[in-house]
């Protein structure tokens, strides 16, 4: 119920919702009009059985709560206003049901034009009804002030009124409660008040919305259209943050676009009241609706969005949606590309990079070709004149991905070293195709090595070859490149890698992810820990209790939704933890739910872990901001967030080295969090994550005031 509410601001906020409720009571008929309609509306849906969880979302009912506001305006309470209401409740349920399906499937939502056509309907079939009398009551409304709430509430709503103001902020304010129905200055502070505690951003698109109809107003010298609060708050304003920071990620972008948008949406105002006029029907909030649709639909029909981005994943929020946008990129790449590994075992220097400067040119500019080297950085033993002397001639040649042999050439002689045969370019090849239209090629391959055949379905690493010296390869090395199509000989195709280590000379290894490794640099694959791996496997129906001294026992329980995607489940706190689990990193993507949770905790250390001990490396990233918790800090950040980000907090993570062959030894995984403001460095929290025997059985999170040691253990 109270996300009906809520959705009349865009928020799924429960307080802020609270809020919006109480402020629709100013004017209490229609607060208890709309309240009716929507309970009408929610014991119809249920009666109905409509999905339970769309009508939790509040996506079916609140434009029965918007009529049962705009019907309560309009008239007086009567046994057929009442009637009347239930019918009407009924219907825009039905409608917003209709409306939400179809246009769902073209990516764009119903908003309130459900309210829009019942609201109609009845207000020229009102024209018939004696027994339904048109209200006064917006024209008396002190009158019923002092019937619910006395003199003390008529004083109350006198001084907020009588509040001396600027006439552009009153305006605003008075066309922030006309949402409501209503153009008080009364409701306006309060729902400015909650806007600001729900969304900074939210507010400032608003106020930003507001000042382009207003300037766009005197440009133009409209006339008595601008003057309505209701048209200003539900049209303008609404078109604002719905396009600048709700449906779409807020950006300078976004907010360049409703600097068009907004006149456009004051047009329609204008053009559709003198044609509405004519049949005696208000216009509504149908140049919201047409606009807000329209730009949605449009924006579906491009090829690439990047640069003005839909909001993927909707969290009610243009704070959240822009954070969780903004850290989630890395974390989307797992979604968008088949994961590939290197096809190599151990440390191999890349020789020739995407456009190098020998034979990676034109529509073959995209591969990597691989040599091992010495300690003198030599790549091959004295004297080097036959092949055998290489260090790479005859290693395993391994597969990047899993997939299916796709084709082979395993024929072709090795060449002397020097030599080259051009007319066999390639030499001994596989072909293997891991998705529609994605293949990988590995070439110059040791003749009669091939440990699979044409036709095969093969495993990320598993043995295919062994690396030779065949076709234009005057020493031995491996190409290696991603293509379209299945062909010994077609054109590259720019693709990333998963996750690989790479070390520059003189520097530390680092963890890249979803990137192409630089010539020159040397890389090797992870070399995963069994123990980490299995705790961290995290597989359905996985269910630990945790434990720790000062909070209640929590009980955690590996999900899967509906799209294939896992999170851990707090029963106790309703609160979830999405993660992603790749080969060999674990990552969070989302939590939701109250922050005081020992699951919140687990979330912060280990956001993103590397699942090796081989060598200590660092694994770092942002956590979303919105673990910052409500701060005048984090609040300045929001406001300027859309155009600058000053404030950061970064993740780091590291597994401590496990000097056991077998890999028996408890590990310990130490994660801190610090804040990056302008350069500066501040340390906030740091973590530290027990294994054993593959099996999670506790972390750490501590910080400045506050120190949680909590124990896990494996529910059967």
């Amino acid at each position: 119920m109270l996300h009906s509410y809520g959705l009349l601001f865009f928020s799924h906020n429960r307080l802020f919702g609270i809020l919006i409720l109480l402020v629709t009571f100013l004017i209490p008929y229609a607060g208890i009009a709309g309240c009716a309609g929507l309970l009408c509306s929610l014991l119809c849906a249920r009666a109905i059985g409509f999905d339970e969880s769309l009508l939790k979302t509040g996506a079916y009912t609140y434009s029965a709560l918007i009529f049962g506001l705009g019907f309560g305006t309009y008239f007086e309470f009567s046994m057929a206003f009442w009637l009347l209401l239930a019918v009407g409740s009924v219907f825009t349920l039905l409608l917003s049901a209709f409306f939400f399906t179809r246009l769902s499937r073209n990516g764009v939502p119903a908003l309130s034009i459900a309210f829009i056509c019942t609201l109609w309907m009845l207000l020229l079939a009102s024209q018939s009804f004696s027994a339904l009398g048109l209200s006064t009551r917006q024209i008396y409304w002190y009158n019923e002030l002092y019937k619910y709430g006395g003199l003390f509430l008529i004083r109350a709503v006198q001084a907020i009124e009588g509040i001396s103001i600027h006439p552009f902020l009153g305006g605003f304010l008075r066309s922030l409660s006309g949402i409501l129905f209503q153009g008080q200055l009364a409701g306006g502070i309060l729902l400015a008040l909650g806007l600001l505690l729900y969304s900074r951003i939210a507010l400032l698109l608003m106020l930003y919305g507001y000042a382009i109809a207003m300037g766009f107003h005197s440009l133009m010298g409209g006339m008595a259209v601008m003057g309505d609060y209701y048209h200003i708050g539900t049209n303008y304003m609404l078109v604002a943050a719905a396009l600048g920071g709700f449906y779409l990620i807020p950006s300078w972008r976004s907010f360049l676009w409703i600097g068009i948008l907004v006149p456009v949406t004051y047009l329609l105002v204008v053009a559709l009241s003198a044609i509405l006029a004519q049949i005696g029907l208000p216009v509504l909030s149908l140049p919201f609706c047409i606009t807000v649709i329209l730009f949605l639909y449009c924006l579906q029909l491009r090829p690439f969005g990047s640069r003005l981005a839909l909001a993927p994943v909707q969290h009610y929020s243009p704070e959240h949606n822009l954070y969780h946008f903004l850290h989630g990129q890395s974390r989307a790449d797992a979604y968008r590309y088949v994961p590939l590994s290197l096809p190599v075992l151990g440390n191999w220097m890349v020789s020739q990079g995407y456009a190098g400067s020998m034979t990676h040119k034109g529509d073959w500019k995209e591969a990597l070709d691989f040599v091992l080297l010495d300690d003198e950085l030599k790549t091959y033993r004295n004297p080097g004149n036959e092949p055998e002397h290489f260090y790479c001639y005859g290693k395993p040649v391994l597969a990047p991905a899993d997939g299916i042999v796709e084709e082979i050439a395993d024929h072709i002689e090795d060449n002397s070293v020097g030599g080259n045969n051009t007319s066999q370019n390639w030499g001994n090849t596989i072909v293997l195709r891991h998705a529609e239209g994605l293949y990988t090629k590995l070439s110059h391959l040791k003749k009669n090595s091939m440990r699979v055949a044409k036709g095969d379905y093969v495993r990320r690493g598993d043995l295919l070859a062994l690396c030779g010296n065949s076709g234009r390869s005057p020493e031995p090395h491996l190409h290696f490149q991603v293509q379209a199509t299945p062909f010994i000989g077609s054109r590259t195709l720019a693709y990333p890698l998963a996750a690989f280590l790479q070390q520059e000379a003189g520097a530390a290894p680092r963890l890249r992810q979803y990137a192409v490794p630089d010539e020159g640099s040397f890389v090797a694959n992870i070399t995963a820990n069994a123990q980490l791996q299995q705790a961290f496997s995290f597989p359905p129906g996985l269910r630990l209790r945790v434990e720790a001294e000062g909070y209640a026992t929590e009980l955690w329980e590996v999900c899967v939704s509906a799209s294939n995607e896992r999170y851990l489940w707090c029963r106790e706190h309703r609160a979830s933890a999405w993660f992603i689990r790749l080969p060999d990193i674990f990552a969070f993507t989302y939590y939701y739910g109250q922050r005081n949770t020992l699951l919140f905790a687990f979330y912060q250390s280990a956001y993103k872990v590397l699942l090796s001990s081989a060598e200590p490396v660092a694994v770092a990233d942002d956590l979303p901001l919105t673990v910052y918790g409500n701060t005048p800090l984090r609040w300045l950040q929001d406001v300027v967030a859309p155009f600058w980000r000053f404030l950061q907090i970064r993740y780091e993570s590291r597994v401590q080295p496990d000097d056991d062959v077998f890999g028996r030894n408890p590990l310990q995984i130490r994660s801190r969090q610090e804040r990056r403001m302008a350069g500066h460095l501040q340390s906030l929290r740091e973590g530290c994550i027990s294994v054993t025997e593959g099996r999670l059985t506790g972390f750490e999170l501590q910080s400045a005031h506050k120190k949680i040691y909590a124990l896990c253990y494996e529910e059967q």
